[in-house]
């Protein structure tokens, strides 16, 4: 990182920091987690932020993910593989007051399918907090439009390692899409946020920055045009005396159209 860049942080983002979203994330998290909960990290991975500590936090802090590294996750009372491609949270219905979930959802295939096991796992009355990129961003539009490899390359020039690059699909990156799961699934959104902030993924030189910069600005100017906003942040709640989500084909429907979670949590 060049020292014009970094004078450009303290000049245009003197109150936001490295990780800004994933920080402001927490604090959210925080503000809608009790000490009494127990807590599900969906795609918890191998704990690689220290930002998503739980322990202590919570009564019980408990996390699933396709990588085996879950198991000695340090953020975690307990990990838990998370088999596919069945994609069945190995935990009894009911289990959960929160679950939540930090860049996981970009990696889903099957989003419904996923959206229907969190709700099975949770408690009636129960929240999943999830914050995932939004879908008409430019990063994920650049994203879709390049091969895998090239996501590695530019992460590892961001100085980010190659094994936490994965695939992403951006199935479920706007508000529509996530209401659209929720009401199949059972879910109320309770709330919906679009979030904007340093331009952390064109912070490579001045031009491109700048370039991040007046997005920013413009992006933030208006509600409408929220949807171009670089994260999204959702609170769903499971009813205190649930129905059957519109569509759900008996248990078929969890075995047969496992979700495909690739793992994860940084998209490039």
């Amino acid at each position: 990182m060049s020292s014009l860049t970094r004078w450009m942080d303290r000049s245009l983002y003197p109150e936001l920091g490295d990780e800004w979203d994933n920080r402001r994330f927490r604090q959210y998290l925080d503000a809608n987690i009790r000490p009494s909960d127990r807590l599900l990290d969906f795609g918890a991975g191998r704990g690689r932020l220290p930002l998503m500590n739980f322990r202590g936090r919570v009564a019980f802090a408990a996390g699933v993910d396709p990588e085996e590294a879950v198991v000695d996750n340090p953020n975690l009372d307990e990990g838990q593989v998370l088999p596919l491609p069945s994609g069945r949270i190995p935990y009894d219905d009911d289990s959960f007051d929160i679950v939540v979930s930090l860049n996981v959802l970009e990696h889903v295939e099957d989003p419904l399918s996923c959206f229907r096991e969190i709700y099975r796992v949770l408690k009636p009355g129960g929240r999943f907090i999830g914050k995932t990129p939004g879908k008409w961003h430019y990063m994920p539009a650049v994203a879709t439009l390049t091969p895998h490899r090239f996501h590695v390359f530019f992460n590892k020039l961001r100085g980010r390692e190659d094994v936490d690059t994965f695939p992403t699909l951006y199935r479920c990156n706007s508000r529509r899409a996530v209401c659209r799961f929720a009401d199949e699934s059972g879910f109320s959104l309770s709330e919906f946020q679009a979030w904007e902030g340093r331009p952390e993924y064109l912070r490579m030189s001045a031009p491109t920055y700048l370039f991040g910069y007046l997005y920013e600005r413009a992006v933030n100017a208006t509600e409408l045009l929220a949807a171009l906003r670089c994260v999204i942040v959702f609170k769903l709640e499971k009813p205190e005396k649930p129905s059957a989500p519109r569509g759900r084909i008996a248990d078929r429907d969890l075995t047969q159209r496992g979700s495909r979670l690739h793992g994860g949590h940084t998209p490039p």
